[in-house]
């Protein structure tokens, strides 16, 4: 038995796609010595249709609703055969990224852009040392 059979994936934690969003959005990230970069495809989504949100302290939220291409045709005249760009129907769907940060980026600093289909994130590194967690605790006789 593999060891990721036992203990599972250990990148696992940095992706979670709740169900409730037609598409998954497809996605790149990249670390350089000064900052994380995440680059995801929004094809049809404009900078309006995007929404980037940090939750909780530490998990990033890209989320994208509307936005597709609309056809010109009425709703009821529209006969969908395939539809495989996300979402498909007259709503565009929509589409759910989460991930949880890594603990040395600048979450204040955050930088997003949306251009010709692609979302670009620049999550800028904590540089400076961080301090001990240990944290020595005093033994005594008696609580």
């Amino acid at each position: 038995m593999s060891t990721m059979a036992l203990f599972g994936d250990p990148f696992r934690r940095f992706f979670v796609n709740p169900p409730i969003y037609h598409a998954t959005a497809l996605m790149d990230w990249y670390e350089t010595s000064q900052a994380h970069f995440i680059k995801i495809n929004v094809p049809g989504y404009s900078k309006d249709d995007v929404k980037v949100q940090v939750e909780e302290g530490n998990r990033l939220v890209v989320s994208g609703e509307g936005g597709k291409e609309r056809s010109k045709e009425k709703a009821d005249e529209i006969v969908w055969h395939v539809a495989e760009r996300g979402g498909g129907g007259v709503d565009g769907g929509g589409f759910c990224r989460e991930m949880e940060l890594p603990e040395d980026v600048k979450v204040d600093q955050i930088k997003a852009q949306v251009e010709n289909g692609l979302l670009m994130l620049v999550l800028p590194k904590d540089l400076s040392p961080k301090p001990s967690k240990v944290r020595n605790i005093h033994v005594s006789s008696k609580l």
